[in-house]
């Protein structure tokens, strides 16, 4: 048999349909079901519907999904939404945790803080109340080191003025010795008679009392 180029390019179910000998389909009974697909013998490519469109098939196909859905429904029910609930609920009370942790934390910091400052107060006003003692004794001190000094300054001072006294005082009597022994050559020499110390003396008081 010469295969030609239009018999070469038919589908390889034509050819089998082309080989298969004619009584084969007439050898079967009709309404006989075929045992691979389920479907009786000259409906499988009856209707060309697609299956899901079907609508002899409708009935089985809500059964199905009913099926489906309640199975589908049962497993979130029983595992993945418990899972889901009790992660969540586990990762609130973590969350609460860790809020009130921070919070208790903070408070401490805030004590922690307060107590510092307060001590801080307290050291200030010690370091003031030192420091006011410190200056005040400082004081005192100088004061009666210079109370001590002037008091040593006023001794040495009335010390030398009993000195400058006495001393003014034997001066004073010296220079009264002296002006008598003057007076004396003085009136010798004018009138060439020596003089008695009484009367030289007492000539001396009269000068100085006038």
């Amino acid at each position: 048999m010469s295969v030609t180029p239009a018999s070469a390019e038919s589908t390889p179910f034509e050819i089998a349909q082309a080989e298969t000998p004619a009584d084969t389909h007439a050898a079967q009974p009709a309404g006989e079901v075929h045992t691979e697909t389920g479907v009786a013998h000259g409906e499988e490519h009856a209707s060309g519907v697609f299956p899901p469109f079907d609508q002899t098939t409708f009935a089985s196909q809500v059964l199905w999904l009913a099926i489906t859905f309640g199975l589908f429904y049962l497993l979130m029910s029983k595992l993945v939404i418990p899972r889901i609930g009790g992660i969540l609920e586990t990762r609130h009370d973590r969350i609460a945790q860790d809020l009130d942790e921070a919070s208790r934390l903070k408070a401490e910091a805030d004590a922690a803080i307060a107590s510092y400052e307060q001590e801080l107060a307290s050291a200030r006003a010690k370091g003031n109340a030192i420091a006011s003692t410190a200056r005040d004794e400082a004081k005192a001190k100088a004061d009666a080191e210079r109370a001590k000094i002037e008091a040593s300054l006023q001794d040495k001072i009335a010390g030398a003025e009993a000195r400058i006294a006495e001393i003014k005082a034997k001066a004073l009597a010296d220079v009264g010795t002296i002006a008598e022994d003057t007076t004396g050559a003085l009136v010798e020499q004018l009138i060439g008679a020596k003089a008695t110390k009484a009367e030289v003396a007492s000539a001396v008081k009269t000068a100085a009392g006038e």
